[in-house]
């Protein structure tokens, strides 16, 4: 398909039109923040995290017995 000879559309309208047309669709813009995996300390964080979810969660064990009877492992 042959490209047009019209003036192009800056980047802000074109995302302008793009988000109007989302919201037509009954959509609407939602921005998350996640923790940054690439930092150094990402790895130690996750760990003190889970030592502490581990230490004040005394049904821990008793969760992951109940997780791995009803886990269905998928067949190579």
């Amino acid at each position: 398909m042959p490209r047009t000879t019209q003036n192009p559309v800056s980047p802000p309208k074109r995302m302008a039109t793009y988000r109007q047309r989302m919201r037509a669709a009954g959509l609407r813009p939602v921005q998350i923040w996640v923790p940054d995996t690439r930092t150094p300390d990402f790895a130690e964080t996750c760990r003190k995290q889970a030592r502490a979810v581990a230490a004040h969660d005394p049904a821990g064990d008793e969760i992951m017995r109940f997780v791995a009877a009803v886990y269905e492992w998928p067949e190579p």
